[in-house]
């Protein structure tokens, strides 16, 4: 009999505090003097009215961990169940070993681990490995989490009026935990995945390693006029992979898409050909928590009743690199 993979639940943690688009942009001013920025521009840029802030002693780990201890809880899933655990955070504890140790640990968790990162699509490429995984019969059960505590790159201070075009972006992101679990199943659930790159366009969006350059701490560097041009031709692409998996975008019961800013969410519904109105908003009020995206949406959907057994699912990547992917899944 053939095994098929199918996602049987997902989850996010959401830290308590929020800090308001009016205090971010309150904060830039006071560590940049003399740096003209107009109230409410980020609000204007990109939609964000507030963003979540995780607590300054907890690691991209323990945000993993507060969504995968609520996944296997929600879900009845043993953690002794538990074949194979991913970690798809950008941000991670340390560079060395793999987060996902750190995770697992915490977790009480025995099994194999290793961390999966592509930037922001990081999620959607694990969905990508781990049905592979249990299709050939390699784990049963894989646990997927991710987590990001981006605000602690916002560039508060710029010396350079030049540099706050490029700094905006780093003042829109929010912190979160999420956690996503894949199982065989004797149905289809996930139907099949497509991923593409441009990998030309790389030194759009960057967060270098600090040790590699000798620095104290990696900045983050965004040039979004250049990081949208960097999917030059991914569009098509995607669309025809949507097809070519047999799927028409309007037989979709939900689809989920990249979240960096509402303008660029509107961005990419045009590119996959999805009417803005079907998408859960999500960037308002948490801000771009890239890895976390996806998974957001997908507990968003099924906390409001947006999400039911049988439905089909279609989720959309856009990361820096650049990439773009689609899985899709009957839930």
């Amino acid at each position: 009999m053939a095994v098929h993979s199918a996602v049987v639940h997902a989850t996010v943690h959401v830290p308590q505090e929020r800090q308001s688009v009016s205090a971010v942009e309150d904060r830039f001013r006071a560590a940049s003097p003399g740096i003209p920025m107009s109230r409410g521009v980020l609000q204007h840029m990109y939609g964000l009215a507030q963003r979540t802030v995780a607590p300054p002693e907890e690691q991209p780990s323990d945000l993993a961990v507060h969504a995968a201890r609520s996944l296997l809880e929600e879900s009845g899933t043993p953690a002794r169940k538990v074949d194979l655990l991913l970690y798809a955070g950008i941000l991670a504890d340390m560079e060395e070993p793999a987060t996902a140790h750190v995770v697992a640990a915490k977790l009480g968790l025995d099994c194999p681990v290793f961390d999966l990162k592509n930037a922001c699509n990081g999620v959607l490429n694990a969905l990508e490995v781990a049905d592979a995984f249990v299709r050939t019969g390699q784990y049963r059960r894989v646990l997927i989490t991710s987590a990001e505590v981006s605000t602690r790159e916002s560039r508060w201070s710029v010396t350079d009026p030049d540099e706050v075009l490029g700094a905006l972006p780093s003042l829109s992101t929010g912190d979160m935990g999420s956690a996503v679990l894949v199982s065989a199943s004797t149905r289809p659930g996930i139907l099949g995945s497509r991923f593409f790159a441009n990998s030309w366009g790389w030194q759009a969006a960057t967060l270098p390693n600090p040790y590699a350059n000798h620095r104290t701490m990696g900045r983050l560097e965004i040039d979004s006029a250049r990081l949208v041009a960097s999917f030059d031709g991914m569009p098509a692409k995607v669309r025809g992979a949507v097809r070519e998996l047999g799927v028409d975008v309007e037989d979709f019961d939900l689809v989920c898409v990249h979240q960096p800013s509402v303008p660029f969410t509107r961005v990419a519904c045009g590119w996959v050909g999805v009417d803005p109105s079907r998408i859960l908003s999500t960037f308002p009020a948490h801000g771009n928590v890239a890895t976390n995206t996806i998974p957001l949406q997908l507990a968003t959907a099924l906390n409001s009743d947006r999400l039911h057994p049988g439905d089909l699912v279609g989720m959309f990547g856009f990361a820096s690199g650049a990439s773009a992917g689609v899985v899709i899944c009957r839930w």
